[in-house]
């Protein structure tokens, strides 16, 4: 590790496959919680490269528990997070409201790491019971069109790094891993990032899989489509600027968006949108994103259909329908 990071530091790449090797000894115990935390720091201060986040998503893949989706066309939608805008669990709901639609979503998700309430967070407090049993996700995903994978019970190799994530606090590389190592290697992907830079590596890196896929940036830095700004798309066939009027909404104030201070808070705001209690603001966030979703399975549907399908779902109370089947 040594001789990595005085390469590092003196402003140097790794290839893809240095970029493997060096995550696959940090998974492995072989280096001691300084040197990793050193390691993760110098790609805060500079951009990471596609043969680096490459080759650290080919260390995670070989390491991960594998759960056989194969059979379903589903979906996973999920933001990188680090974005620092404090944001309702809104990829979370758009999951459900997915689910309530009619399709199959696998959400791969963890603790809360830069945000108080991650998609875990809210989940367990829900009454979701994680586990990594294939029997019990794929049962889920078959009667309820959902489950949610914890990332810590399918990457066992994480538990050298998560402790100093948490005592960093901030967005790491780990972040923008965590949305290209979802275990059920699903065939389809809406992906959030917090910035253009992130939003080209992962088009690099989505092109050379055979995903259907949809990257996500609001241009006001947001990891989705908050109704804030002008966001970005990034699909299998281009890249599009589009505006929330574009889509039929009007635009909101970042104060809108805000979740909860805390993990009870923010459930409750979670629960309020599927009981048709939100505000228009935190409705059309939700079906926003959830429409671009649905069109990520088919991007020759208009985007008004799926806005009408995904508005369905969340109005019919279809997705809570979903959570229910999932917290019984």
């Amino acid at each position: 590790m040594k001789k990595i990071l005085q390469r590092l530091t003196a402003h140097q790449k790794l290839t893809r496959q240095e970029a493997k090797s060096v995550l696959t000894a940090i998974s492995n115990g072989e280096h001691n919680h300084s040197q990793i935390a050193s390691f993760m720091t110098v790609f805060m201060m500079r951009a990471i490269t596609v043969d680096e986040l490459a080759g650290f998503k080919d260390a995670l893949q070989e390491l991960y528990l594998p759960v056989d989706m194969r059979d379903f066309n589903a979906i996973d939608v999920c933001g990188t997070g680090g974005d620092g805008k404090d944001t309702f669990n809104i990829s979370t709901l758009a999951s459900l409201v997915v689910a309530g639609a009619g399709e199959k979503v696998t959400k791969h998700g963890n603790y809360g790491v830069s945000s108080s309430c991650g998609s875990s967070n809210v989940m367990e407090y829900l009454g979701y019971q994680f586990t990594n049993n294939t029997d019990i996700l794929r049962k889920q995903v078959d009667t309820a069109g959902i489950c949610f994978m914890h990332a810590p019970l399918f990457h066992p190799a994480m538990k050298e790094v998560a402790p100093i994530r948490r005592e960093l606090g901030v967005k790491t590389f780990f972040n923008i891993l965590g949305p290209l190592i979802n275990p059920a290697s699903p065939k389809n992907q809406l992906a959030g990032v917090f910035n253009l830079v992130t939003a080209r590596l992962y088009n690099y890196i989505l092109q050379d899989t055979d995903k259907r896929f949809v990257i996500l940036h609001s241009l006001d830095g947001y990891d989705e489509i908050s109704l804030t700004s002008d966001f970005k798309s990034i699909t299998n066939d281009g890249e599009f600027l589009h505006s929330p009027e574009d889509l039929g909404f009007s635009r909101v104030q970042p104060d809108e968006l805000l979740g909860g201070a805390s993990i009870k808070e923010s459930a409750r705001i979670f629960t309020n949108i599927l009981e048709g209690k939100g505000t228009k603001a935190q409705n059309s966030a939700v079906i926003a994103n959830s429409a671009m979703a649905l069109k990520c399975f088919d991007q020759t549907q208009p985007m008004e259909y799926c806005i009408e399908r995904a508005e369905k779902s969340l109005t019919d109370k279809k997705a809570l329908e979903v959570l229910s089947k999932v917290c019984n």
